[in-house]
């Protein structure tokens, strides 16, 4: 029965239930949309394409492990964990003589993958198609077969893949130059090479053996080893000899799908960042959806207070009204839910197609959708529906029905103290979550309880919204009566329907809070990194390429009595399963060009057996001068080195720098990052100097700064749009909560019509009530984004100094208001259309 009762409301009270329809349905969209991603990064495809024709793939271990043995009660519980690593993991290239002769082996190819990056016209060279080189030999494992030319013989041969052949306009017989590991050269063209299957996330160029293991750069290692069984000959049964072969060692066997993340390290590591984005997007979403929608439900509770006031009068039990009101609340979030799923899938593929336009998930990870995301955004709306319905109608349920009919007319005067210690609970949480964050000294530690104090804090606001709306009330009284009569009905409205005006404050305050914290916490972070950079470079000149890097022969050939070259490599290396930003720099002269602010030990003694560390990293990992610390470099190679140096300096560095040689010996690209220069030389004699190296440019370090600059500006895109959904979410939740504030007011406004008011008086009243909502929501939510952006500085920084841009700030301010006042204007103008005496006349 309460079912039908439910549908009648639904269908009878359209316009009552719309605003809560609109935020739920919101809501679900950016759960769908957010599950996709979390889904893509848990169950997303990376299909293999260099591996086509070759079923069996042995490479290296690509993860650092750590296990755990722990005794407890007479039980042993044994815990395995495993971490990426940042570069790519070599295989010692005698494990191809093991497969060779195994039963069902037809052919075992070793492969060798690395930088290849052709000097040709920008536009030949797609973003989306990386170059990388490789042995002629290895060919048959896509298979490549020539369409033109030769197979490459000696060193200075190329073969290229037609795709790139085509948009390069080249044939044999032709040049092009390759920058590479090693210095640029130029190569004779021999050959065309079109692949048997689509191939459309890279681009390949074949060398011969000799010239490929050259610039690979490891010396009796390969990348991995290709297994092509014999014609007829059970894969699987291949796969196992192929294992059992292996045993004892720590190669890695793939097949089918798992060739994928073997060929694309880059969509691999994607999996972890996605799952990250995805999952912090999406529990941030859902803590704004509840506080929105419950706070939109409160409004629409409101709004029928006198319905269920009358309701209790006539003997309706207390499980009823909340029956009714539970089911009311499941009809509307099943129809919102249902549709903002629906909504949310193609909102999830541009999502994830921007991901991939901005390079923060390559394209390699394919997008994966089910109807898991669809379901739990439909149960996640579901309960935070029936949720809200239980929370915002305790207390018309609980109170006595005479009670209930006289609040229907006249707002209680003082919240409910139950409601009052939550918000002080609350507020106590969100001090403790910033005391906390001012203590959090790295970005993903710090990241998520960032916005969780956010969150927190607006729900304190939430729960004591009538209480501060009051106290705002209060404060603008002076104000308020200077501004005539619409500014002392504003007040008298704030003050006897602080319930109705705390339901806005804090969707507004939210957007203000979150908005703030979103936009100034990236610069934060880069304006400290960018000025530990500037104060540690004492070079004259820094040397940047526009290609993958610059070569070493550019900075020998400045490299002089005089003159001092720091090469800086950079890489990420693993302390245990811990992540630590690092670089190699060239210990000789390095004083000259580099100032980290050392602050124990010296610089003197850095070289392959010794380390410099950050403060940050000293203090995480308990270290001092002379101590030993056992890492993992890059490439999974397992070193002891002595702490020589800690320095202050390591947002702008990284917290670990080693000697370069022995960082360059363990990354993909070992082409130097950036080149510090001190000399007497002119940029122009330098520039003169490195006319071999076109690619190369001379720049002042105040140009060096810039190019972090925009370096940054892309990273702040990235969390930007992973953040700008959720409050696109917010400021539609402020006009929904708005245009429901004002629409249930239509008797109000015709009663203050009938009493002599005029339309004007009545819109400049409303104009003067958004305004002082306003103003009491953007103190409330600066002071919540100050707050947590100020322990986030001294957290990150050791500063507490957060970058806040006026005009950004002002920005924020005024997109706040032009929403307020829209959403107060539009719909009191639609209400106040109506002659007031059938308004007045007419039934509730």
């Amino acid at each position: 029965m309460m079912l039908r009762y439910a549908l009648k409301t639904v269908r009878a009270r359209k316009g009552g239930f719309l605003g809560a329809f609109v935020a739920l349905m919101c809501a679900a969209a950016l759960i769908t949309a957010c599950g996709t991603l979390l889904e893509t990064g848990l169950r997303g495809t990376i299909r293999t394409e260099r591996y086509a024709a070759t079923p069996i793939v042995v490479s290296a271990d690509q993860n650092v492990h750590r296990t755990t043995v722990k005794h407890k009660k007479g039980k042993t519980k044994v815990k395995h964990k495993a971490k990426p690593i940042a570069e790519r993991a070599w295989l010692a290239d005698d494990l191809a003589t093991r497969l060779r002769g195994l039963p069902g082996v037809r052919r075992v190819v070793p492969e060798l993958t690395f930088l290849a990056q052709p000097l040709t016209a920008a536009s030949a060279v797609e973003k989306d198609r990386p170059a990388y080189g490789h042995a002629w030999d290895s060919a048959a494992l896509t298979p490549y077969r020539l369409t033109a030319g030769r197979a490459p013989e000696s060193d200075t041969d190329l073969v290229v893949d037609r795709h790139f052949a085509e948009r390069a306009h080249l044939k044999p017989g032709d040049r092009l130059t390759v920058q590479s590991t090693r210095s640029p050269r130029t190569y004779h063209v021999t050959g065309i090479a079109a692949p048997a299957s689509d191939v459309s996330h890279q681009t390949s160029l074949f060398f011969s053996t000799a010239e490929a293991t050259r610039l690979a750069a490891h010396p009796a290692q390969v990348s991995a080893i290709g297994v092509l069984p014999e014609n007829g000959a059970d894969v699987r049964t291949v796969e196992r000899a192929v294992t059992e072969a292996l045993d004892g060692t720590t190669a890695q066997v793939a097949s089918g799908d798992e060739r994928g993340p073997v060929e694309f390290l880059d969509a691999a590591a994607a999996r972890i960042r996605l799952v990250s984005m995805g999952g912090a997007m999406g529990g941030t979403s859902l803590l704004v959806a509840v506080l929105v929608v419950v706070g939109t439900f409160a409004l629409s509770v409101q709004q029928r207070h006198r319905e269920l006031a009358l309701l209790r009068a006539i003997a309706a039990t207390q499980g009823q009204i909340r029956t009714l009101l539970g089911r009311e609340a499941l009809i509307v979030g099943a129809a919102a839910g249902v549709g903002g799923a629906i909504v949310g899938l193609p909102l999830g593929s541009w999502l994830y197609d921007r991901f991939v336009a901005l390079g923060a998930v390559p394209s390699t990870l394919q997008h994966t959708v089910s109807v898991l995301p669809l379901f739990a955004a439909v149960g996640a709306t579901l309960f935070g529906a029936w949720a809200a319905a239980r929370i915002s109608s305790r207390r018309v349920v609980r109170i006595r029905p005479a009670e209930a009919l006289a609040e229907a007319r006249v707002e209680r005067t003082r919240p409910a103290w139950g409601r009052t210690l939550a918000g002080l609970v609350l507020l106590a949480v969100g001090a403790v979550l910033v005391a906390v964050l001012s203590r959090l000294r790295t970005e993903p530690a710090s990241t998520p309880v960032t916005f969780l104090a956010v969150v927190v804090l607006a729900t304190a606001v939430s729960l004591l919204g009538p209480l501060l709306v009051r106290a705002a009330a209060a404060g603008l009284a002076g104000p308020l009566r200077l501004s005539g009569p619409a500014g002392r009905l504003a007040r008298a409205n704030l003050r006897g329907n602080a319930a109705r005006m705390a339901s806005v404050v804090t969707p507004l305050t939210l957007l203000v809070g979150m908005t703030c914290t979103v936009l100034f916490v990236q610069p934060t972070l880069g304006n400290a990194a960018r000025a530990q950079a500037r104060e540690g470079v004492r070079a004259d000149y820094v040397l940047a390429a526009q290609g993958p890097g610059v070569p070493a022969a550019a900075a020998r050939a400045l490299r002089t009595r005089h003159d001092v070259v720091t090469e800086v490599v950079r890489t990420t290396v693993r302390v245990g399963l811990d992540k630590y930003a690092a670089q190699g720099v060239t210990p000789a002269g390095l004083s000259r060009t580099w100032d980290p602010d050392v602050t124990a030990g010296t610089l003197d003694d850095l070289d392959s057996g010794t380390v410099a560390v950050s403060e940050l990293a000293a203090d995480q990992l308990h270290l001092k001068p002379g101590d030993t610390l056992r890492l993992t470099l890059g490439d999974g190679t397992p070193v002891r080195l002595t702490v020589a140096a800690v320095y202050t300096r390591g947002l702008g560095f990284g917290d670990l720098t080693f000697a370069h040689d022995l960082v360059a010996r363990h990354v993909d690209n070992p082409l130097a990052a950036s080149v510090l220069v001190r000399t007497a030389r002119t940029q122009t004699q330098l520039t003169t100097t490195l006319r071999e190296f076109p690619a190369v440019r001379v720049l002042a370090p105040a140009e060096a700064d810039s190019l972090r600059i925009e370096r940054q500006q892309a990273n702040a895109e990235v969390n930007l749009l992973a953040m700008g959904l959720v409050l696109a979410f917010t400021a539609i939740a402020v006009v929904n909560t708005l245009a429901m504030s004002v629409s249930e007011r239509v008797r109000e406004f015709a009663m203050l019509r009938l009493a002599g008011a005029t339309r004007r008086q009545v819109l400049r009243m409303l104009r003067t009530e958004a305004l002082s909502v306003l103003l009491l929501a953007t103190a409330l939510g600066s002071g919540i984004a100050l707050a947590v952006l100020t322990a986030f500085s001294v957290g990150m920084t050791g500063s507490a100094a957060p970058a806040v841009t006026p005009l950004v700030y002002l920005t924020v301010v005024a997109v706040a208001g032009l929403l307020a006042l829209v959403a107060t204007a539009l719909p009191g103008r639609v209400a106040l259309r109506t002659r007031p005496v059938l308004v007045a006349t007419a039934k509730e």
